[in-house]
């Protein structure tokens, strides 16, 4: 791989594509170059992105642009297994399940927008088969924990995404800003709620969860 950085693809019209997954095993005399994504669209260029990405790598397609992350660091993790360690011991709902890694289809700026968050609570048994991309209607929280390649579309673009597929609760723990934002009450490409904590804090998530999170524990 020719760099770590995340490879981000704005409003993607058809043009053709350079970057490090042009040739991912490195050997570019055997196919003689750069692939041309021409005409593509970029549902289509997403599909060749996804299939393309070393394993651990995160391909997204948010608000119309494709984004490759690399995989998350150490310090990342320890947040994200904190938050699931407490969702799964406090939670009152014991039917609900924590799923880390699912595909989930929310409404963006193209057709469809596909995102992957750091956790996702859902009933049991909401999420079965194959599919790689998910429905999101049955999702009562998603999580997303920031690192510095994937902040800007934390806490932006991934907003609108959740709010317009009606996802009840949007958990967004900024580990650059020290600071925990609880979104809800989804209303059109937006939410109504969204009251903002330091990190540290014991913070109070609403129903079903509807129990504190100890945030002094990251």
């Amino acid at each position: 791989m020719a760099t770590a950085e995340p490879i981000i693809m704005p409003g993607y019209q058809g043009e053709a594509i350079t970057g490090p997954y042009d040739d991912p095993d490195g050997d570019s005399d055997a196919d003689g170059g750069v692939p041309n994504y021409e005409g593509a669209s970029v549902e289509q260029v997403f599909e060749l992105f996804s299939a393309a990405a070393p394993n651990g790598w995160r391909v997204e397609l948010i608000e119309g642009d494709i984004y490759v992350t690399p995989p998350a660091d150490a310090d990342h993790e320890a947040f994200v297994s904190e938050l699931v360690d407490q969702v799964s011991e406090r939670r009152r709902e014991r039917s609900l399940r924590n799923w880390t890694g699912i595909g989930l289809n929310v409404p963006g700026a193209s057709k469809t927008g596909h995102v992957v968050p750091d956790l996702v609570i859902a009933p049991k048994d909401s999420f079965r088969g194959p599919e790689k991309w998910n429905d999101p209607s049955p999702a009562l929280l998603v999580a997303e924990v920031t690192s510095t390649s994937t902040a800007d579309r934390d806490r932006e673009k991934k907003i609108h995404g959740y709010a317009r597929a009606g996802i009840p609760v949007y958990l967004l723990i900024d580990r650059e800003e020290a600071e925990v934002i609880v979104y809800s009450e989804p209303s059109g490409d937006d939410y109504t709620q969204n009251p903002k904590y330091k990190l540290g804090l014991t913070i109070p998530l609403p129903a079903p969860l509807d129990f504190e999170l100890d945030t002094a524990e990251f």
